[in-house]
């Protein structure tokens, strides 16, 4: 694990998506917000549990969901470890929580877009592949969080600039909410984009000598 990695979460079992600049980025943006004491947060796609525990550390009630029983095992140990309280549920996106609704949803979800191999990601790469134009899981978040806010809640989606961004705003925009990016970073290209820089190019993604990927941090409230 990497420096931020050690400095959020106690272990990491292998196979399990390590936190990175995506996941420092929303944390940012979740340390400055006012979540008051007791506030209901869901962590969907929780991975490690980094984002969940930070929640966790602001005093929140926190949930946290992931179809892979590695990220849930992982969650598990580091809420254990760390002595906070963390609700750790195996699913599908928000089909362990439906029916309850939340002050705040966060999602780090898989947004590199793919070449199509037939099939959807397996294996370790379900945890950044998402998809011809990566929007597997980031529609149907969109499409399935407004509906788990509670008044005045809170979205916080982290994403690549290279899985249209706009479209995301534009889609919690449609089912009501108020919705902007509130943060950006350029990080240099990972291994799993520089392996596929080539494809990227060829769809016009990535400029021709593009070393750089831009992340994006939008918020999205529910004001009535």
């Amino acid at each position: 694990m990497h420096g931020y990695s050690r400095s959020v979460i106690a272990l990491l079992i292998p196979g399990v998506y390590a936190p990175q600049d995506d996941t420092a980025l929303l944390a940012e943006a979740l340390r400055e917000e006012a979540v008051p004491p007791g506030a209901r947060v869901l962590d969907v796609g929780t991975g490690s549990g980094a984002l969940a525990l930070t929640a966790a550390r602001m005093g929140a009630e926190v949930t946290a969901v992931d179809v892979s029983r590695r990220a849930v095992w992982t969650t598990r140990l580091n809420a254990w470890l760390t002595r906070l309280p963390v609700r750790i549920r195996r699913g599908d996106l928000f089909a362990p929580v439906h029916g309850r609704t939340y002050d705040m949803i966060l999602a780090n979800p898989p947004y590199v877009p793919a070449p199509h191999t037939g099939g959807g990601p397996r294996g370790r790469s379900r945890a950044w592949d998402a998809g011809h134009d990566g929007r597997l899981l980031l529609d149907r978040i969109c499409r399935g969080a407004p509906g788990l806010l509670a008044p005045g809640g809170v979205v916080l989606l982290v994403q690549s600039a290279l899985s249209d961004p706009g479209r995301t705003v534009d889609l919690l925009r449609d089912a009501g909410l108020k919705a902007a990016v509130v943060r950006r970073r350029w990080i240099g290209l990972g291994p799993v984009l520089r392996s596929r820089a080539d494809w990227l190019r060829r769809r016009g993604l990535l400029a021709p000598h593009e070393t750089r990927e831009e992340l994006v941090v939008i918020r999205a409230e529910r004001t009535c």
